[in-house]
């Protein structure tokens, strides 16, 4: 199907998909991923054959922009940006083993990643009225996971997989509480949370195995403002004993006392908040119910009109890819500190 030249890349592969679907399967996909891939490429592969002339090694960014275009209306939005991550991960697979000269989409992608958090179908919750229904959490912990998710606009499961060592608050009450715990990472950055790009659901880390993934293109230092850091200090404060090794910062209250907050309890948290005001009903769809992800949508939109920098957002959000992100972790606290803590709405 190909030959491999003398520096380990591949040459004259006459069916890339093929050679892809290969690959995945000595990797350990099992068949129904393996035919899941193969259907929404070969698709793609006719698409750009029949309408566009182009080959798949051939296809450049507005190729698969024009194929990407032609699946909606027919299929969801979160279809949509499924079938989308199949191709560009097919790209990014076929560039790293030398068979494909670049990744068309992950311009696509990036652009796709704010189409879909900004989708105007999906309800509009202005600052103040967020602030109101911030202000109605009255539990250290409930209110702790909803702060940091709408300062911070990290995923559930990068939330739950925060450890005490991720945070970095420069307190004297919380040292001498706590110690000095903060890794490495955040060295020189008092008043951070450190988001890794690990770790992988079912995978041991830090001596727990973790029950979520988180998705970061890489490691993120993200600010933490005076009202998150009050609100964490307070959630400290009351924060139960855990057996774990790892010291989750998040653990349950409820029925699992001490252990980590999974994403399931998460966001049934926000749920039952969310209904309260209104905001979800079981059975609605993402447009209708206020979830964890809506609260990275909320961070998304109405940090980037604060700040007018795309860049600075795409950061913070674990979306920037390593050829852009020594842009903006240079010079740390001038940029993005700098700019975060002037913009970032406050929900106190």
């Amino acid at each position: 199907m190909g030959v491999e030249g003398t520096s380990g890349e591949v040459s004259g592969i006459d069916d890339p998909v093929g050679y892809f679907l290969e690959d995945i399967t000595y990797h350990g996909k099992t068949r129904r991923t393996r035919d899941a891939y193969e259907r929404v490429l070969r698709r793609c592969e006719r698409f750009l054959r029949e309408r566009r002339g182009v080959g798949l090694r051939d296809a450049g960014q507005r190729d698969c922009m024009a194929w990407v275009h032609s699946l909606r209306g027919d299929h969801s939005p979160s279809t949509v940006a499924t079938y989308a991550s199949y191709l560009h991960r097919f790209f990014a697979y076929m560039t790293q083993v030398g068979a494909f000269d670049s990744n068309p989409m992950t311009l696509v992608m990036e652009e796709m990643d704010e189409s879909i958090d900004t989708d105007p179908a999906r309800r509009d919750i202005d600052v103040p009225t967020m602030r109101s229904f911030v202000a109605d959490i009255r539990h250290p912990l409930d209110r702790a996971l909803v702060v940091t998710l709408l300062k911070t606009g990290m995923r559930v499961g990068e939330l739950c997989n925060l450890d005490l060592r991720d945070l970095y608050l420069d307190d004297p009450e919380v040292r001498a509480e706590y110690g000095t715990t903060a890794r490495a990472h955040l060295d020189g950055r008092p008043d951070s949370l450190f988001v890794p790009s690990e770790p992988g659901r079912g995978a041991s880390y830090n001596g727990e195995e973790r029950t979520a993934s988180n998705k970061r293109k890489r490691d993120t230092v993200i600010p933490v403002d005076a009202e998150l850091r009050t609100t964490l200090k307070r959630w400290l404060a009351v924060r139960p004993d855990t057996r774990s090794p790892a010291e989750p910062l998040f653990l349950s209250t409820r029925d699992r006392w001490g252990e980590r907050v999974t994403p399931k309890m998460v966001r049934s948290v926000v749920a039952d908040h969310a209904e309260r005001r209104g905001w979800h009903r079981s059975g609605g769809d993402a447009e209708e119910n206020v979830t964890p992800h809506y609260f990275r949508h909320f961070f998304t939109t109405h940090l980037r009109d604060r700040t007018g920098d795309r860049g600075i957002v795409k950061y913070l959000r674990g979306d920037v890819a390593s050829d852009v992100i020594d842009t903006y972790t240079h010079n740390w606290g001038d940029r993005v500190r700098r700019v975060y803590e002037a913009n970032v709405y406050s929900l106190d």
